[in-house]
């Protein structure tokens, strides 16, 4: 390597860890300002400084930092702000990253009782209900957990079946992998429908006082009902500013997506 090529590439060296010290500063500056601007978030709700509590939770979400313990405390926040429709989103938005959080569930069922809607939903079947009370037990990020154990642990045992030489640990151990394997195989699943709940924002919550749902997307078309803030609505498809939705009883309709905001 002559002189030239080597100062280059020297100077791309230099280059990349000059960036590399800038980009992990940056990152632990960033994570201390998060935490303090929590810090005074929780100081600030507990003196019922509520909109600076709002403030600064909000600021944290913005850097790009998620947990469910923060949309937790910025739905309490809201809640004693008496902004329900606000509480009852980011409690919605809890749920998704801690779905057995009983106090998310309960502070959300107390929101949801201070709105105007009350839409009775259609009872599941009950091998359904089964399934989603199962799969809400974890977050993905513990199925995902579960289930690598899980393949981990079945495949030493299915080497341990492969190459053991007595037939009662031979035994044992393709009978252990083989429910192993299911479990596993269950845990994946419950992490990929936990996993979807998370990036399809299917979900949203009416941000407008009150609005009438069309029968097609467009303003002309046929008033179907009203709904209004706070109530929870699946998204079925979209176009040019409308949105179809479906509430729980099944009722069907367009609105504008201004008037709603993702889950």
């Amino acid at each position: 390597m002559n002189t030239s090529t080597y100062k280059k590439v020297t100077k791309k060296i230099a280059i990349l860890f000059i960036f590399s010290i800038v980009y992990i500063f940056n990152s632990y500056a960033q994570s201390d300002s998060s935490y303090l601007l929590i810090q005074e978030g929780n100081k600030a709700y507990t003196e019922s400084e509520f909109e600076k509590a709002i403030n600064n939770y909000e600021q944290v979400i913005k850097s790009g930092y998620s947990a469910s313990e923060l949309y937790y405390n910025l739905g309490n926040a809201y809640y004693r702000n008496l902004d329900y429709k606000s509480a009852i989103l980011n409690y919605e938005r809890a749920l998704l990253l801690a779905p057995d959080d009983e106090n998310i569930i309960t502070n959300l069922e107390f929101s949801r009782n201070r709105i105007q809607d009350r839409i009775e939903e259609i009872p599941k079947f009950f091998l359904f209900k089964w399934v989603d009370t199962s799969v809400n037990i974890f977050s993905s990020k513990v199925w995902s957990i579960i289930s690598i154990t899980g393949f981990i642990l079945f495949l030493v045992l299915a080497i341990l079946f492969l190459f053991s030489r007595t037939i009662i640990i031979r035994k044992l151990a393709f009978l252990l992998s083989i429910i192993i394997l299911f479990f596993a195989v269950l845990s994946f699943y419950g992490g990929l429908v936990q996993k979807k709940k998370l990036t399809s924002h299917s979900q949203a919550i009416v941000f407008t006082s009150s609005v009438t749902v069309k029968s097609a997307p467009t303003s002309s078309g046929t008033d179907l009902f009203i709904i209004h803030e706070g109530l929870k609505v699946k998204i079925l498809d979209s176009t040019e500013g409308w949105k179809e939705i479906q509430l729980s009883d099944g009722k069907i309709g367009w609105l504008p997506e201004e008037t709603i905001v993702k889950i």
